[in-house]
């Protein structure tokens, strides 16, 4: 398959740093045989999830946005593979397949300029050639049985993600976003701000909460277009920590009841986490804690269909930290959807 890099033996070897009478989530974990057939390969492991990362900032540079989301797997996959292997890591119910790796889109971004809308709209047309890659290996994953779990990129990559398991299941599916944006904005190229709108309008997405909104960041336009749609919900991270208005345990209550009456995606996007390095860091946010509890408990539903964690954009200072806090929450969501 173009742009997919497998994830090799020799790669892990390289990575993994073993130690005595300690054994590493990477000792454990599997690999596709071959790479000819994905959705066959798949279909003859008896793993429950799939870890793949996506090398690109394509869709937050046609937004605006500021790049660095193409290193995130880079960053988790040296921390996750030496996390230790242990009753609570399931590392053997885990396949890496490798990343979706568009090292020549990236390039052609350092010939772009944000500031030119000839530009800008290049940028679009190449999002949506990634789109179709995301889609075509989210709907094998699925269609093999197996959850995946998308690493990096931006938040562009939420319409593969719905798109495909939507193609795979048959049926328009739900989504809850953990997010300071709606990510709903207007269907004018894709781009990382209107993955969800996209997959909305061609019917691939039924129901949508956004959890944790930041009210500085919604245009009147746009909450008066929601307001008025039954299928989306959202609260805002005002009215939940700073009005407290609204209690965390509750939303997410009422946000899992609006999503999780067929099969669901979780969307967690970096933004929303205090101080993360990402596209749109921000000095207010949801803590860690709140982070790796909501992953928590939507992983723990029978229903979700995938988990995508996006727009980490670590530097050469931050990578290790960051590598650890997506590494958290991938084992948060697989202990929690073992029941461990």
């Amino acid at each position: 398959m173009e742009h997919l890099k497998p994830f090799t033996s020799s790669e892990l070897s390289t990575i993994l740093k073993k130690r005595p009478n300690e054994t590493k989530f990477g000792e454990h974990v599997m690999l596709l045989p071959s790479f000819e057939n994905i959705y066959e390969q798949l279909l003859k492991m008896d793993v429950n999830y799939v870890v793949f990362g996506i090398k690109e900032d394509v869709g937050v540079f046609a937004n605006h946005g500021k790049t660095g989301a193409y290193q995130a797997w880079d960053s988790t996959i040296k921390v996750l593979l030496n996390t230790q292997s242990n009753v609570f890591t399931c590392a053997k119910k885990v396949a890496i397949l490798g990343c979706l790796d568009f090292d020549k889109y990236q390039a052609k971004l350092n010939k772009l300029d944000q500031n030119k809308k000839k530009d800008i709209h290049k940028a679009r047309k190449l999002v949506s050639k990634i789109d179709e890659k995301v889609t075509f290996i989210i709907s094998q994953i699925i269609c093999a049985g197996k959850i995946p779990i998308i690493i990096g990129g931006g938040h562009n990559n939420a319409y593969g993600n719905i798109k495909g398991a939507s193609l795979a299941l048959k049926t328009p599916i739900n989504v809850v976003n953990f997010d300071a944006h709606h990510d709903f904005r207007a269907e004018e190229g894709r781009h990382s701000g209107n993955g969800f709108s996209y997959a909305y309008a061609e019917g691939f997405l039924k129901n949508y909460f956004i959890f944790g909104l930041h009210e500085n960041y919604i245009s009147e336009q746009i909450s008066k277009t929601i307001s008025k749609l039954k299928s989306i919900q959202f609260n805002t991270y005002e009215a939940i920590l700073v009005r407290k208005k609204l209690k965390f345990k509750s939303e997410m209550q009422r946000a899992l009841n609006h999503v999780s009456n067929s099969n669901f995606g979780l969307e967690i996007d970096c933004d929303a986490i205090i101080n993360t390095p990402s596209s749109a860091m921000s000095p207010s946010g949801f803590s860690v804690n709140q982070a790796r509890q909501f992953v928590h408990y939507f992983g723990s539903n029978n229903n979700v269909t995938y988990l995508h964690i996006c727009e980490a954009a670590p530097t050469h200072q931050t990578e290790t930290q960051v590598g650890k806090l997506i590494s958290y929450l991938i084992t948060d969501f697989i202990r929690a959807h073992e029941r461990l």
